[in-house]
């Protein structure tokens, strides 16, 4: 905008107020609520849950901690909140804490307001120059969050106590803008001591330098449950400074992880090609990754993230990719005999419980056994298969492979009685590739249901009576 006011005094002749940023979030909140507008796009399966309680937060004008295992959208949601923000607000120009025209916390705008009045230059900020973020790790220092006497400054002539020689950290530069602290246990002790100066009694102390900062912030922190609660890794005083505890979680159901996978996997446009993929292989992957957070054999304490789902889903679709490529077929299907691809993308995002006993790959080999059961059991009851099994017992055999192409797969499943139906069933009757696809499922459960035999070759598997 260019008609915006450029100075102070410009800003004062429209009747500009000032309001803190949870004032701000407050108002542009209510109006969100009364225009039923959509909050936190993008976030699935917190609706009734995590959002409402962030909603409370925000309308009581509480800073907010968000309680999770990681890969549950605590900094996604975080990230979110600048859309509460106004589309711009005035601060000083040059300053490097954004300070308020008409209320400058800062010892320079302070000076230069005195002197300068209403000539003082303005500039305006957008929602994203009002967020700032940082991860906790060990190393970060007072200075880092805070501030720090800057030595140039001292060299130039200035008294050690004089409040200009303060290089301001991360926190002060936030002023009037939302903070977000990930992984808030992490924190050495004395680095939370100067957070709960700042959240509370509005002062620090920088090299033995009392500075008054009555900071205008919304601060929303992560933590992992188990290092919030368990290790006391976090100072008592500063968990009290928190007004709400929001705790986050993994999907409930099933549907909902599935959006999630559709919503976040990465996909290309592939010229010439088409890629599908079934409703029952989604169930699968998002089955295993509910099992996994129900397994014994997993550490439930790190979690098992959403991002194993997403994963898993790229995963999938690239090992059908490579087969429609080998065999020149332009209809991507993932088949049962791609999930094998899974176990890359799963490994390195699961903590066993115990070591040495059972690898990851076996464990997550059993997980996909039981996920492929538990969707096959929810889509067919075995009655349906009665004329395919008789088949196999007559003596029918049918192979399958990755590598496989989809005719092989028609030209098998035709000469068996119940195939056609099952195939149908599962929206398989569209092409030669969903076709393989539905036909493999099929197998597979009928082999977990103890109904076939399967044996595994190198390249290959027979199922037989």
């Amino acid at each position: 905008m260019t008609d915006r006011p450029g100075t102070i005094g410009e800003l004062r002749e429209t009747g500009y107020r000032s309001r803190t940023v949870k004032e701000e979030l407050r108002a542009n909140l209510i109006e969100a609520l009364g225009a039923n507008r959509a909050l936190f796009p993008g976030i699935v399966g917190y609706e009734a849950t995590v959002i409402p309680q962030i909603e409370n937060a925000i309308l009581s004008g509480q800073d907010v901690i968000l309680l999770g295992e990681r890969g549950q959208a605590k900094t996604r949601i975080a990230r979110q909140l600048v859309e509460l923000l106004d589309p711009s607000v005035p601060a000083i120009a040059g300053c490097e804490i954004n300070d308020d025209p008409f209320a400058p916390i800062c010892a320079a705008c302070r000076y230069r307001v005195a002197n300068d009045g209403d000539s003082v230059e303005l500039a305006w900020l957008t929602p994203d120059q009002r967020y700032s973020e940082k991860l906790a790790t060990p190393d970060i220092s007072v200075a880092d969050l805070i501030g720090e006497v800057d030595p140039i400054k001292v060299a130039e002539g200035r008294y050690l106590s004089d409040e200009l020689t303060i290089h301001y950290g991360l926190v002060p530069r936030t002023h009037r803008g939302i903070f977000a602290l990930n992984e808030l246990p992490d924190l050495a002790e004395r680095v939370q001591v100067s957070l709960l100066n700042v959240m509370e009694e509005r002062d620090v102390q920088i090299r033995g330098y009392k500075v008054r900062l009555p900071l205008d912030l919304f601060v929303v922190a992560s933590a992992n449950p188990e290092d919030y609660t368990n290790r006391g890794r976090i100072i008592t005083p500063l968990k009290d400074r928190f007004g709400s505890q929001i705790r986050t979680h993994y999907p409930r159901e099933l549907g909902i992880e599935v959006g999630i996978m559709e919503q976040e996997r990465s996909s290309f446009a592939d010229e010439g090609l088409t890629t599908i993929v079934p409703g029952y292989m989604k169930e699968v992957l998002a089955e295993l990754s509910q099992l996994a957070r129900r397994s014994p054999e997993i550490s439930q304490r790190s979690g098992v993230s959403v991002r194993v789902s997403v994963s898993n889903y790229e995963n999938l679709v690239s090992s059908a990719l490579k087969r429609a490529l080998r065999t020149r077929e332009t209809t991507v299907v993932p088949r049962i005999s791609d999930l094998p691809a899974v176990i890359a993308s799963t490994a390195g995002k699961i903590e066993l419980e115990s070591v040495g006993d059972v690898t990851e790959e076996r464990v997550i080999e059993r997980l996909a056994q039981r996920a492929v059961l538990n969707v096959f059991n929810r889509t067919f009851s075995l009655a349906e298969f009665d004329s395919l099994l008789a088949a196999f017992q007559r003596g029918a055999t049918m192979h399958v492979s990755p590598s496989l192409p989809s005719q092989e797969y028609v030209k098998q499943a035709l000469q068996i009685p119940g195939m056609k139906g099952a195939v149908a069933k599962l929206g398989g009757a569209g092409s030669p590739a969903t076709v393989a696809a539905a036909v493999e499922f099929v197998l597979e459960g009928l082999h977990l249901n103890r109904k076939l035999n399967k044996e595994r070759g190198e390249t290959r598997s027979t199922f037989r009576a």
